[in-house]
């Protein structure tokens, strides 16, 4: 992680949130206590902050200074509401076009999947607030600046992301093994939104069930399957030529 980032000490995160800073994970020693502990916890469940409790040892690594059993990393993007950025594409008179991310911990494939996503005209990645791997410095390399110019929404639960999505007429899409649909059977010119999962897990067999459409990406070979970023450019590249013819 980078140190530059680092928040040291209560009062400074507590000020930090409350001044509208975006924060990527708070750290607790493990049994901290205190009135501003729970302050924290509050303003951490409000934003959708992830809290990690960790040993002593693990504190002292990040730093030497008095942290009183609190640390914090500043986000280097600036998370947003999911329902602001869906009514703010849908203002512009653009179809939504949003990838979610299932337990993807690889941040050298986020930032992978951000930069195709802008190459290939998405909108937004949705990110749950814990499972999903760190928008750090390695994530905005990977991303070529891409992470800076998509809009990322962290939610507290992927599902009701996906009740939000259905309320406002998105439809939910992911890739099955089993499914019988070809990727290029789905139709991407309506609004939609592409889960992305895991290779070794996939997507949450829960996710999946609340999926409108489950579809698979046709291979040559019988070998398992495509690398998660590889799988997501030609998911959008698919989606951008609908769009476009």
């Amino acid at each position: 992680m980078d140190k530059s980032s680092l928040i040291t000490g209560r009062h400074p995160l507590i000020e930090a949130i409350n001044s509208g800073r975006a924060i990527d994970k708070i750290f607790f020693q493990r049994n901290v206590s205190g009135e501003s502990i729970g302050e924290i916890r509050k303003l951490a469940k409000e934003f959708n902050i992830p809290i990690q409790q960790v040993p002593p040892e693990k504190m002292n690594s990040f730093t030497r200074a008095n942290h009183q059993g609190v640390l914090a990393f500043a986000a280097l993007i600036k998370y947003l509401d999911l329902q602001q950025v869906i009514d703010h594409v849908v203002s512009t008179g653009e179809a939504p076009l949003f990838i979610m991310l299932d337990g993807i911990t690889d941040v050298r494939n986020i930032g992978a999947m951000a930069r195709t996503a802008v190459c290939c005209g998405a909108q937004a990645l949705i990110i749950p607030d814990k499972g999903v791997g760190s928008m750090n410095e390695e994530a905005m390399k990977s991303s070529a600046g891409a992470l800076e110019s998509i809009q990322v929404c962290r939610v507290g639960s992927l599902l009701k992301a996906i009740d939000t999505l259905h309320l406002n007429g998105i439809r939910v899409v992911t890739s099955e093994i089993n499914s019988d649909k070809k990727l290029f059977e789905l139709s991407f010119k309506e609004p939609c939104c592409i889960v992305m999962g895991s290779e070794d897990k996939g997507v949450q067999p829960y996710i999946s069930k609340a999926a409108d459409e489950h579809f698979i990406i046709p291979m040559k070979s019988e070998f398992n399957s495509f690398n998660v970023s590889v799988a997501t450019g030609i998911i959008l590249y698919e989606a951008m030529k609908q769009r476009q013819s």
